[in-house]
């Protein structure tokens, strides 16, 4: 069972930035992932996932996202959204709200063990801590 805290308009507000990223930049086979993620500063960066033809080398909205901030400066952040665009074969009307993939976990906790992750749990939008989504984290065990 998660330990989740309650959304707040700020978090709301970065939900749909990631919805906005990806309305504007949907494209069928190409982009369906959009992402926005708060830095401590409150400055908010979105960015869309880049699909690849090569599975492997397709990376996530969220990756986007954190490396467009810590491109602008923006080194430390506070939480973080991923939302799904319906394509056009699908009979859903508008984004919703995704959680990170695994690997998505790993990247998020390496910069920063205290950074929460909106996701849908138990049919309602919270907000959890990253490491709560990856318990047992891999990583160096001096830190």
């Amino acid at each position: 069972m998660l330990n989740v805290k309650p959304l707040e308009d700020r978090d709301y507000e970065l939900i749909k930035e990631a919805e906005r990223v990806i309305e504007t930049n949907y494209s069928y086979g190409r982009h369906h992932i959009g992402s926005a993620v708060r830095a401590t500063s409150g400055k908010v960066y979105a960015a869309v996932h880049v699909e690849a033809n090569v599975g492997r080398i397709t990376v996530c909205g969220e990756a986007m996202a954190l490396g467009k901030s810590i491109s602008e400066g923006d080194h430390e952040f506070e939480t973080i959204v991923a939302v799904a665009h319906p394509h056009p074969h699908e009979d859903i009307e508008k984004c919703w709200v995704v959680a990170p993939c695994g690997m998505c976990r790993e990247l998020i906790s390496d910069y920063g063990t205290q950074i929460d992750v909106i996701l849908s749990y138990r049919g309602e939008l919270v907000k959890c801590s990253v490491l709560e989504l990856l318990p047992e984290k891999y990583g160096n065990e001096m830190e």
